[in-house]
């Protein structure tokens, strides 16, 4: 690529950004309503309640002093469920409080962690270093021994490449890539020997880990973004 910034623009309005999108954070409420989905917790809330009818149940009875005595202890006896239902209340915003902030912790780190992760590209005969969320398809990307691919692409110059694709097929064994039989490179999957250049066909959430996101659920708000998206494509494929 030339690195003409209207050409990288319009590239990355057709084609989309190098981002996955994360799954939708679930609200507070959301996180309450589950922790209120505990077994032991749904017990006491059940003696709770229980305890709380028998205390405003008033059974006839016989004799003043018989009758004053249980008024008394009636008149005390919503205590015990009330203190059952408070301490339920405490445990549910606690760990709903616990798991919103470790929520919010994680994304803020996976955030930090895509804005600082670099990666190498020629663009205009140069080789520069950019941001991985800045990739677009069609860059020449630099690939060596320790990256983590960041795209789907299809390699053009090889020198004893090997690469670990176990994070996608399970498999161990480290895959050779070559010109003439297996030029394809899948994005999430590790180089383990040698280095190379590739070109990039896809991005975000159409490159293999994208898809996959998707299809487990984090990409969910992205369909009707993505229907526009395949027809800006084929209009900029037939003119490119």
């Amino acid at each position: 690529l030339s690195g003409n910034l209207a050409d990288l623009e319009r590239r990355q309005e057709v084609f989309g950004k190098n981002l996955i999108p994360p799954k939708k954070p679930k609200t507070f409420l959301q996180l309450v309503w589950e922790a209120l989905q505990d077994v032991t917790l749904i017990i006491l809330e059940i003696a709770a309640i229980i305890s709380l009818g028998l205390s405003f149940y008033r059974p006839p009875v016989c004799g003043e002093a018989s009758g004053s005595a249980e008024e008394e202890e009636g008149e005390a006896g919503w205590i015990e469920g009330a203190a059952i239902l408070l301490s339920v209340v405490c445990v549910v915003l606690v760990t709903a409080f616990n798991d919103w902030s470790k929520e919010k912790q994680f994304r803020g780190l996976q955030n930090r962690i895509e804005q600082e992760q670099k990666f190498t590209v020629v663009r205009g005969g140069q080789v520069i270093q950019i941001p991985v969320a800045d990739i677009v398809v069609g860059d020449i990307a630099q690939i060596k021994y320790g990256d983590l691919l960041p795209a789907d692409g299809v390699l053009i110059q090889g020198n004893d490449l090997k690469i670990d694709e176990s994070s996608l097929t399970g498999e161990s064994d480290q895959v050779k890539k070559n010109l003439e039989k297996d030029p394809l490179l899948l994005s999430g999957t590790h180089v383990m020997e040698g280095s190379g250049k590739m070109v990039v066909t896809a991005i975000g959430v159409n490159s293999q880990t994208g898809i996959i996101f998707t299809l487990l659920g984090a990409g969910e708000h992205e369909e009707e973004k993505e229907k526009e998206k395949k027809e800006k494509k084929s209009m900029f494929l037939k003119e490119f």
